[in-house]
């Protein structure tokens, strides 16, 4: 009984969540969303995504996950601090994180000096991939931090008297086992990445076919009346993340025994 009573509040929330995906999905007809789906604007807002989201998750797995392991094995003072500091991005409104990125690289502070060199990252496409690429950044690292963190110590300890290099050991027996939570957090930050909006809108602008990504494009299609379009875009937005929701269950999904 008390089971059931549980259970009820997630029923009702799940049939919510159903009932606006069906909402959206009732609001145009099958032959309007191939139309759309066939336009220019659409094609590039989801290529956009898909280019700037990977970008920005590569730039994650790079620094994040050997920092993961660095900050794993970090035992000095300051350590609860600065994991602090590195969650930040988790709990911070997009929108301001979108500003403060906005007055950091902007010609006052750091925009200045890059453009000297050639580098412009503001209202553009590698703006878009700096915004979410900060918030890809703390999921992949926390997710890392608790691969590595559940990883036994003795097959470190072990590879370290047979004479490997900590390098090594970081190369071909940590990262190794702790792929499968890696790939799993990685996963969750590309999805994150898809989604994100307020980062994005500040630092990249919304600009058809330049900076308009999936999110962008409802939007923009939104605000200017387009109502067939920006559900399109918003379907192909969910159907992106429930695709990769599916694939971070088949990972989390606990192994066989052999």
């Amino acid at each position: 009984m008390f089971l059931r009573l549980a259970l009820l509040p997630l029923l009702l929330f799940a049939l919510l969540v159903v009932a606006v995906i069906v909402a959206l999905g009732m609001r145009v007809e099958l032959a309007t969303v191939l139309a759309v789906l066939g336009s220019m604007e659409v094609r590039f807002a989801l290529l956009q995504s898909l280019g700037v989201s990977l970008a920005a998750l590569a730039i994650a797995l790079l620094l994040g996950v050997p920092g993961a392991w660095a900050l794993r094995q970090w035992r000095g003072r300051g350590r609860m601090l600065l994991e602090t500091v590195l969650d930040l991005p988790l709990v911070m409104p997009p929108l301001v994180v979108g500003v403060g990125l906005l007055f950091l690289f902007g010609r006052r502070m750091l925009g200045e000096p890059l453009a000297s060199l050639g580098i412009e990252l503001l209202f553009s496409p590698a703006g878009a991939v700096l915004a979410q690429a900060y918030i890809a950044m703390a999921v992949v690292l926390r997710s890392s931090v608790a691969s590595f963190a559940a990883l036994d110590s003795g097959y470190a300890a072990c590879a370290s008297t047979l004479g490997l290099k900590p390098l090594a050991v970081f190369v071909h027996v940590e990262l190794p086992m702790a792929m499968r939570g890696i790939a799993a957090g990685a996963v969750l930050a590309w999805a994150r990445a898809l989604g994100e909006f307020g980062a994005t809108l500040m630092v990249a602008g919304a600009t058809r076919l330049r900076t308009e990504t999936l999110p962008m494009a409802v939007y923009l299609n939104i605000a200017s009346g387009d109502t067939d379009t920006a559900v399109v875009c918003a379907l192909l937005q969910l159907l992106l993340a429930a695709g990769l929701l599916l694939a971070l269950r088949l990972l989390r999904r606990p192994e066989l025994p052999a």
